[in-house]
């Protein structure tokens, strides 16, 4: 049985009958959406919802995950689980045909009207292993993204995800490839204190998972063991950054980041989460130990034959006029190209005006000191030699943490000498900050000159601008140049041009993003907050009134509770009270107000014997086992013994078998939860 949709064609033939999975009510407005808007409209949509949902299932962003890949135009594509189609559009505008496979047949509804005007897809909704039995063996691009992890749902075998790769695996052709984007089970971002993707919980996925999860994901050694044990010895890692999901960098083995460069790492569009430290400066030391493979925040393995790109970078978190794609590729002979390319016919006068701001400086850099990576146009397509070495940034990195104030001032001198040059070209560099030169040798390289300006480039506004930025990268640089202001200020730094400077760059960049918000600003007006456990308020402050509720089999009621007397501040209970005879539950509120508490000991004394309870684990469908002895709470898990409660009315529930009298004994530490949490910072 098939369906059409505009252009698109649903085969059902094999579909159950029922969609055995959804989201609820917010997948009918997604359909809805679909069905009355063009894919052009989805951005601002997002923009006046803010809602997490319609941002990962209808983005444009998504689809920067595959977008640079070399697909070409006859190219025949497989995607499995394509859902509500982030990314199946994209690909049906780069390849021949694509095909895909959902078990939903209102979210391949949803995918077939956003791309309803294009001809060359095909969607089968049913079950993976009753389709791909009909499915032909000569594709050569198979797409897994955001689906390898739930492997087990998939197959329903003791080994999974090895049968998983062998079953796709036969339906590509000699030399194609397959790409896989997931997680990695060990990505900073769950060590600094993000909850697990598909869990919604902390720490799960790094202390095993449960083992009723139904979902796992890997680190890299964990994937390469099983495309080993699948037979595949061709593969290539690559790192989307912040993650997979709205990647805006792709690193790979060839190109990994630099130190400096990881500096977006707020990104809970989903959930809120906690802040355990600075991820950019533990980046940076992972970086410096050569350990960023081991904790990159996702992974996208392209199975098969490598590809010329190593680095990608999309700046399409801007105005159509400004949105751009950079990437590093190796060439044929084997050599490193850079290349920009617009994201779109609006963003071409952008990258000519790019080259006349380079023909502009090559006539002012002429001495060979200082030299201005040119670029050369093929199309709507510039392209430019790669240059290695340190940026100027890194220098003053490596000169700030020696305390090296001379060295510092002396690349600030040279710095000056450059900038001075600058002021004289037609078409002045604006965005000469250091991390846009690298110092290779004795020779400056300016490398990206992306925005140009007639005026506004004296010496002293491109000095202050340029520390002002690269004081934005971490806290330890901002305290730097403060207490170096004075010095700095003999070679052209001015705190008082700072404010100016401040106002301009929020125009500057208000200018860039155009009618659209960032995805920092999406994310702010989306509302999943910040945790900061340092700037909690520590001093002692939180009444606990503890509150008793008793089930004796009919559940707790305000009629069954009492309180206990507490007239006084206190971030510490410790105390016992009755177990009646009859009673199945025990509910245990320490307070009436969002805190973080540490469980020291909950336990309960009978005979003049003590049992220590343990805290439970959800069932998949989120309940708890009745009768068993133990408890739970309507907190979220933060690690060990510490619980988030954020609510007004924190409670524990507390269940014991016995036909006896007896005593509850509950220790625990409350600190009180502000009532702003900790946004991001820089």
């Amino acid at each position: 049985m098939t369906e059409q949709i505009g252009k698109v064609i649903l085969d059902k033939t094999l579909y159950p009958g029922r969609d055995l999975y959804c989201d609820g009510v917010v997948e009918d407005e997604l359909l809805a959406i679909a069905r009355d808007h063009q894919p052009e409209e989805f951005d601002r949509i997002i923009e006046q919802r803010a809602e997490w949902p319609l941002l990962y299932h209808l983005s444009s962003k998504r689809a920067n995950i595959v977008e640079w890949l070399p697909v070409e135009s006859g190219a025949k594509v497989l995607e499995v689980g394509s859902g509500c189609g982030a990314i199946t559009g994209t690909l049906a505008e780069m390849a021949g045909s694509v095909t895909c496979i959902d078990l939903s047949a209102k979210r391949s509804a949803i995918n077939a009207y956003r791309n309803r005007d294009k001809e060359n897809i095909l969607i089968h909704v049913g079950n993976f292993k009753d389709i791909e039995k009909v499915l032909p063996e000569d594709y050569d691009y198979i797409f897994l993204i955001g689906v390898f992890e739930y492997g087990q749902a998939y197959m329903d075998s003791k080994t999974p995800y090895e049968d998983f790769l062998s079953i796709l695996k036969k339906h590509l052709k000699p030399g194609g490839r397959m790409v896989i984007a997931i997680e990695n089970l060990w990505g900073l971002k769950y060590w600094a204190g993000c909850r697990e993707d598909h869990l919604g919980t902390y720490f799960s996925g790094l202390e095993g998972y449960p083992a009723d999860a139904g979902v796992r994901t890997f680190t890299r050694r964990g994937l390469e063991e099983l495309m080993q044990k699948t037979g595949i010895s061709e593969y290539h890692f690559y790192y989307p950054y912040p993650d997979y999901k709205f990647m805006t960098t792709l690193y790979s083995d060839d190109r990994l980041p630099h130190v400096g460069e990881l500096s977006n790492n707020i990104r809970n569009f989903d959930r809120e989460r906690m802040l355990l430290f600075d991820e950019k400066h533990v980046f940076d030391n992972i970086i410096k130990e050569n350990l960023f493979p081991l904790y990159s925040n996702s992974y996208l393995v392209v199975i098969g034959p490598g590809v010329p790109d190593i680095y990608v970078r999309y700046s399409n978190d801007r105005s159509p006029e400004y949105a751009i794609k950079t990437e590093i590729y190796r060439t044929e002979e084997g050599e490193l190209q850079v290349a920009k390319s617009p994201l779109g016919d609006r963003a071409v006068p952008h990258l000519e005006q790019l080259c006349k701001v380079c023909r502009s400086l090559e006539q002012v850099f002429t001495d060979g000191k200082t030299q201005v990576n040119a670029c050369v146009r093929s199309g709507n397509r510039l392209t430019f030699h790669y240059v290695e070495g340190k940026t100027l940034e890194e220098h003053l990195d490596e000169a700030m943490e020696h305390r090296d104030t001379e060295a510092f001032a002396g690349f600030i001198r040279r710095y000056v000498d450059v900038v001075r040059r600058n002021e004289t070209a037609e078409w002045k560099d604006r965005d000469l900050i250091f991390s846009n030169i690298i110092v290779e040798q004795d020779v400056w390289n300016i490398i990206d000159y992306e925005w140009s300006s007639g005026t506004g480039c004296e010496v002293e506004r491109m000095v202050t601008r340029a520390l002002y930025c690269y004081t934005l990268g971490s806290h330890r640089r901002k305290l730097f140049v403060e207490e170096h202001a004075e010095e700095l200020a003999a070679l052209g730094y001015s705190v008082a041009l700072l404010p100016q400077i401040i106002q301009q760059e929020v125009a500057f960049q208000a200018r860039v993003a155009g009618d659209g918000i960032s995805m920092t600003s999406l994310r702010e007006k989306i509302g999943m907050r910040v945790i900061n456990p340092q700037t909690m308020d520590q001093r002692p402050g939180v009444l606990p009134r503890v509150q008793i509720y008793t089930n004796t089999g009919s559940g707790f009621s305000e009629e069954q509770s009492y309180f206990l007397p507490q007239d006084s501040i206190s971030s510490v209970i410790d105390v016992k009270v009755q177990w009646p005879k009859g009673t199945v539950q025990l509910r245990f509120d320490p307070c009436m107000e969002p805190v973080l508490g540490y469980i020291r000991e909950i336990s309960v004394e009978e005979d003049g014997k003590s049992t220590v309870l343990q805290a439970f684990r959800p069932n998949p469908k989120g309940r708890y086992r009745a009768g068993r002895m133990g408890y739970y709470t309507n907190a979220d898990a933060v690690g060990g013994d510490f619980y988030s409660f954020d609510t007004s009315d924190p409670n524990i529930v507390i269940q014991y078998k016995t036909n006896r009298d007896a005593i509850l004994h509950v220790r625990m530490e409350l600190l009180k939860l502000p009532e702003l949490m900790a946004e991001q910072r820089g």
